[in-house]
């Protein structure tokens, strides 16, 4: 009878067809009011057999029948679309607005949404009137047999609410793709530590810092001058590393251990400091590699093997005289990766680096990553067979000069980009001091030019504009223990730009001029 008095002017056929039926669906009326007409619709929940003990068709047929009587009943067309799990959902639409009505299945309430208006086309308002699954289970009288539910106070919901929704979901989304991210982050990450913990870094870095590099303007703007180098012996020779001559006969060492001798357009091998197998950069220790290579004032050649010392060689017969062994340590440190040489005019005295008392040349690049100061320059009496630390404490010392009146030495300091001046005599004798710092590579071998000034090949470039890795890592010795502890010397050595550059040097540190290959198709 509760249903009788809700339904109002529509109660009497209802009750009087749909009335048994009614007694075992569960029915919520929910009455929405406008100021200027009135509409009253039903919500409907349709339990399955299994709560009700009604079938699904008679739940959907109810539900038919009922919208039926009220579209005829209060002239609003009502339209029920398919059902599913025995209920279903109804639509309803008003003359001059926009509304429905929705009934469902087992497991969830009934929700009715209207958008008010005036026959005239007033301003729409949503509302939405819920009914929860809780409202509908609480309150059942079951002491007459019946499952009679009180009427529920609707919720509506204004459009701040619905913004607030849709804010929460977006929020929820956003929750979603933040957990999943740190999943996947820290699925990463945990063997990424995991091997930064367990894994043994080959070097201990040392920070060290530079000043912005110079840029490439003036005498050191880009041009391609190095592509017009004429190539030779192309793919005939392994890696040259130092070239010397005497008159047209070309000297110079290479990667497999061999001292060559170029005459006539042949080549032929002079000398081999070392020994089999070669080839390989493990075998580099045994085999040998010559590096720095000058002629003396009798016409023989004095070269340096990274591996094993000083030699005076025949240029003519090939033969071979230790001078200095590398096997010998100097004031208490090894020669591990002797370098470049430069003597005097009289061949009494020779100069020569010792790269690392620690690093061999096969380990070059940890050498640069590690930026280690324990490169020494030496003098070599020819007389007195002497051997005599000059500078210590270098950080990768590789080409050395003597100057043209033989009053100082010039020392190539790579990892720092820098040329550093030792005074061998005069009234600066002992005395050192900076020739060029800042430069715009970091410097490898260097040569007298024609012009009193001074050749400098770069091994790498430092551009300005443009990024330069040694640069970057400088500072920051612990990103260069991870990527070490993760990549080998190969990988890093990759990152490097391959870019060709060799400047010009007055004699007292300018720059004259520069030839470039942006593309490090020619080497220095």
């Amino acid at each position: 009878m509760a249903l009788w008095r809700l339904l109002g002017y529509q109660g009497g056929w209802i009750w009087e067809k749909l009335g048994p039926p009614l007694k075992q669906a569960q029915t919520c009326i929910a009455p929405l009011k406008n100021p200027r007409w009135t509409v009253r619709s039903c919500c409907c929940c349709f339990r399955t057999r299994s709560w009700m003990g009604v079938s699904e068709r008679r739940g959907g047929s109810v539900a038919r029948q009922l919208l039926a009587k009220l579209s005829r009943g209060g002239g609003a067309a009502w339209r029920p679309s398919d059902a599913s799990r025995g209920g279903g959902v109804a639509s309803m639409w008003q003359p001059g607005a926009r509304g429905g009505v929705s009934w469902c299945g087992p497991g969830s309430g009934a929700a009715l949404r209207f958008s008010q208006a005036s026959f005239g086309g007033a301003v729409e308002r949503p509302w939405l009137v819920s009914v929860s699954r809780r409202d509908v289970h609480r309150n059942m009288n079951e002491a007459e047999g019946l499952r009679q539910r009180r009427p529920v106070r609707p919720q509506v919901l204004t459009e701040e609410n619905a913004a607030q929704a849709v804010k929460d979901s977006s929020t929820y989304s956003n929750r979603v793709f933040r957990v999943t991210f740190m999943t996947l982050a820290v699925l990463l990450i945990i063997p990424l530590f995991g091997a930064l913990i367990f894994l043994d870094c080959p070097i201990d870095p040392q920070p060290i810092s530079f000043k912005e590099p110079p840029p490439l303007t003036g005498a050191l703007e880009p041009n391609v001058k190095l592509r017009q180098a004429e190539r030779l012996f192309e793919n005939q020779l392994i890696g040259p590393e130092s070239i010397t001559n005497i008159g047209d006969v070309l000297f110079t060492g290479t990667a497999d251990g061999k001292i060559v001798k170029i005459e006539n357009g042949k080549i032929s091998t002079l000398a081999r400091l070392g020994h089999g197998p070669c080839g390989t950069k493990e075998d580099e220790p045994t085999c040998g590699r010559p590096l720095g290579i000058r002629v003396g004032p009798n016409n023989t050649l004095f070269v340096l093997d990274a591996y094993y010392g000083l030699f005076e060689i025949n240029p003519d017969s090939g033969a071979v005289r230790p001078l200095v062994s590398s096997k010998i340590p100097i004031e208490g440190k090894n020669m591990s990766f002797v370098n470049d040489l430069t003597m005097t005019r009289d061949g009494r005295k020779i100069y020569f680096t010792d790269s690392s008392s620690k690093w061999q040349r096969k380990d070059y690049s940890l050498l640069i990553m590690e930026a280690t100061d324990d490169g020494r320059l030496f003098e070599y009496d020819t007389v007195t067979k002497e051997v005599k630390v000059l500078m210590e404490g270098l950080r990768f010392p590789n080409g050395v000069q003597l100057s043209p009146a033989e009053d100082f030495v010039l020392v190539a300091e790579t990892v720092m980009a820098r040329i550093r001046r030792y005074y061998v005599s005069g009234l600066m004798k002992g005395g050192e001091d900076l020739f060029v710092e800042n430069m715009p590579g970091f410097p490898d071998n260097i040569r007298l030019s024609s012009s009193g000034g001074y050749w400098v090949a770069m091994s790498a470039i430092r551009a300005n504009p443009g990024f330069s890795m040694v640069d970057f890592l400088s500072e920051k010795p612990w990103i260069k223990r991870i990527i070490l502890k993760l990549l080998s010397q190969e990988t890093v050595i990759k990152f490097v730009p391959k870019y060709s550059l060799v400047v010009e040097l007055s004699d007292t540190g300018s720059y004259r001029r520069s030839f470039h290959d942006p593309n490090g198709m020619v080497g220095p």
